[in-house]
């Protein structure tokens, strides 16, 4: 469940350092000179907001490595790793990508991420306990609901999602930092420690909600690529697969990476679910066995 969380997390720190930065070298200072200009804070909004989204995407692939510790595999040193290079690798040309990087972490726990840039430059990986305890029909399952996560350009689309978030949170929230500055605090002389302090706590909790948007999509997301699963190792091994994910003890992958992991958690309700990278594992098989049973 690794992908989503990390890009949006990382997002967010992103944002945060921008915005600190426009502040301290007064970058912004023009938006506000005769009173808010809601045109140029738009503007502003939408060049910051989408280049802290792209930032995120650029360094996604080092930020996977280092917040799992992924180990590339260059040289496959076993039978295992060379089944496994080989599968993506098939699998790959299939979905018509280039070759992603492939690499495996250290977890107990069954689950396995994709991320990167572009459909040609993305990395998959997956943890020793996925390896450990799925069959390989399961594994192959697996590796081809990520590679599809790369093939349908989910990075590309969550980015762009993103970046239009992005830019009405950091529109909407320096809105309200003048708001409050200007009217609670009745400061009419540039902008003091009220202004700065509310907007960057306005970006945090309106950054925060947003959310709930790019959550909503990557578990959309899921289902489709539950689909190329299938496709490309069977719907029988993809419903296994997840199947064997219920019934396994989850241990989360980091929160940046976490949407898009393979796992999902059982049935939840209320407004936890609007905050899951993932749909409930049952309603990803039933779609599934929905789909096979049309095919069929």
């Amino acid at each position: 469940m690794k992908r989503v969380l990390l890009f949006v997390v990382t997002n967010i720190a992103v944002i945060l350092v921008l915005s600190i930065v426009v502040k301290i070298v007064g970058a912004d200072q023009f938006l506000y000179a005769n009173g808010i200009n809601y045109v140029s804070l738009l503007i502003f909004a939408a060049i910051f907001g989408f280049g802290g989204s792209f930032i995120s995407l650029a360094i996604s692939k080092w930020m996977a490595k280092w917040s799992t510790g992924a180990q590339v595999i260059v040289q496959p040193r076993s039978e295992a790793e060379i089944w496994l290079v080989n599968t993506v690798k098939k699998q790959a040309s299939m979905a018509g990508i280039g070759m992603p990087e492939v690499a495996v972490f250290e977890s107990d726990s069954p689950n396995a991420f994709a991320t990167g840039m572009n459909r040609n430059s993305a990395l998959v990986a997956v943890s020793t306990g996925l390896l450990h305890t799925m069959t390989r029909n399961e594994v192959e399952a697996v590796l081809g609901h990520e590679i599809s996560h790369v093939a349908n350009g989910d990075m590309i689309t969550l980015s762009l999602i993103q970046g239009v978030v992005n830019t009405f949170v950091i529109f909407i929230s320096r809105v309200v930092g003048y708001f409050v500055d200007r009217v609670v605090l009745k400061n009419e002389e540039g902008h003091g420690i009220g202004f700065f302090i509310t907007t960057i706590v306005a970006q945090i909790v309106f950054g925060i909600l947003a959310s709930v948007i790019v959550m909503w999509f990557s578990r959309q997301r899921e289902y489709r690529a539950d689909e190329g699963g299938a496709k490309l190792a069977g719907a029988g091994n993809m419903i296994a697969a997840l199947e064997s994910l219920g019934r396994s003890a989850h241990e989360p992958l980091p929160d940046q990476m976490k949407a898009f992991g393979i796992s999902g958690k059982p049935s939840t309700g209320g407004l936890k679910l609007l905050f899951m990278t993932h749909p409930p594992l049952e309603d990803r098989i039933a779609a599934l066995k929905r789909l096979s049973g049309r095919a069929a």
